[in-house]
């Protein structure tokens, strides 16, 4: 009976243990397969360059980034959605709707409907699909039953509709960016069922190194530029050695302006917790005035504080290019000045200990062109040597829709018209013939 006991014992501990390193690679497990419609698409990579200003390829010339363009299409600069945020942005161009409409509003906003505070550090809400709005990519890829795959996309962590892309990643920074680019290249090597059609990657190399030493560092900007793009050299040379029809979409979500770290403003100078709750995105405060107190008394109270920013009622805020009604903007808006911008108190200590004179910021009115991004692609559904303007990043999901061949939602904000002229003048079933 004791022997029986023990193996018994051990049979569970074993379990466990196999249940447990499932666990921890669950987000590598199947769940969709192709249907023999999607097989016979075409696939496409998106990439994001958190940070990457417009100007950079041409300001530095990395040699597989600027081959890529060659060969493929450009948009002057690519124009982010207010505020010129990241989690904002990223999940615009995943599901063509400006902030106001999906819901994610800021790095940081506060929830209405849940009472509580969406920060992007706080990994519960971060995958909590319930944040999110719209139809993501991948979520389209899942309806239309084609694989996707996200190492690493705002939102592809969360159950949005009770879905996520077919294999995803959690976010660790610390992974580095041959791990992921080997990763990718795996998942184009899976059996034509498993493999996905839909892949997103994301590097942060140049808004870190932007954030720490402003974008105008060119030591230190040309060196990470360069390491980067050593990466991206790698994945173009492996995506093409598939033989596969891989288009490449390549975007950032915001630029970066430099500021001197005298034009910091303490977010506490503002603060009144009597009259309202304030949360701080840098280039942006959502004021929320507490139950039962006037707004007349909350905007007097700013007014009177109003220095290198200004106060403004939602409705009435610059860098919308409509009229924001989402509830969780909050009822005032503080802008700083461009060239300034809040942050904690104990954080601009730390940076004056450190004697650092100048940061990189970004968040602001995407009138700045400062705030621009990046379009690049190439692959078989795009023109060779082609150039567009400036362009919104909410065309680029229907974009991403017309060359996967998905339903393009009539609810989103972004047009296929818009952005339509950099795809070859052929017809669909073309787009699954291979590189040249």
């Amino acid at each position: 009976m004791l022997k029986r006991n023990f193996i018994y014992s051990f049979i569970l501990i074993i379990s466990i243990i196999a249940i447990s390193s499932c666990r921890s690679n669950l987000t590598d497990l199947t769940a969709t397969v192709n249907s023999k419609v999607s097989l016979k698409k075409p696939y496409l990579i998106l990439i994001s360059l958190d940070g990457f200003r417009w100007d950079y390829v041409e300001k530095y010339k990395p040699l597989h980034l600027t081959n890529f363009i060659n060969n493929g299409v450009k948009a002057e600069s690519l124009i982010p959605s207010f505020p010129s945020k990241t989690f904002p942005n990223h999940y615009t161009i995943a599901t063509g709707m400006y902030p106001d409409n999906h819901g994610i509003i800021g790095n940081s906003f506060y929830s209405n409907k849940k009472n509580v505070t969406y920060k992007i550090g706080n990994r519960e809400v971060v995958e909590d699909g319930s944040f999110y709005g719209g139809n993501p990519i991948w979520i389209q890829a899942d309806k239309a039953n084609m694989v996707s795959a996200s190492y690493f996309f705002v939102g592809s962590e969360a159950d949005i509709q009770g879905i996520r892309p077919t294999y995803y990643k959690i976010y660790d920074g610390k992974i580095k960016n041959e791990t992921r680019v080997a990763k990718v290249l795996d998942w184009l090597a899976l059996p034509e069922k498993e493999r996905p059609h839909l892949i997103t990657l994301y590097f942060s190399d140049m808004d870190d190194t932007g954030h720490k030493y402003g974008p105008n560092n060119d030591k230190e900007l040309k060196k990470a530029l360069f390491d980067l793009d050593e990466n991206l050299g790698t994945l173009f040379k492996g995506t093409k050695a598939t033989g596969l029809p891989v288009n490449i979409i390549i975007v950032s979500d915001h630029g970066m302006s430099e500021l001197s770290t005298s034009s910091l403003i303490p977010t506490e100078s503002i603060e009144n917790d009597s009259l309202f709750s304030a949360i701080d995105n840098g280039a942006i405060v959502n004021i929320h005035p507490k139950k039962g107190i006037e707004i007349d008394t909350v905007f007097k109270f700013l007014k009177r504080k109003e220095a290198n920013f200004k106060v403004y009622k939602t409705e009435n805020t610059p860098g919308f290019e409509y009229t924001p009604k989402n509830e969780d903007w909050g009822t005032f808006q503080l802008l700083p000045d461009f060239g300034y911008y809040f942050n904690k108190r104990n954080r601009i200590t730390s940076i004056n200990k450190k004697k650092i004179k100048r940061i990189g910021v970004h968040g602001y009115d995407p009138k700045y062109k400062d705030m621009h991004g990046i379009f690049y692609a190439n692959g078989p559904a795009f023109k060779n040597g082609f150039v567009v303007p400036s362009l919104k990043n909410i065309h680029i999901y229907p974009l991403m829709c017309e060359i996967l061949e998905l339903e393009i939602s009539d609810t989103i904000d972004g047009e296929l018209k818009q952005i339509k002229s950099v795809l070859k003048p052929i017809n669909n079933s073309s787009l699954n013939e291979g590189k040249n």
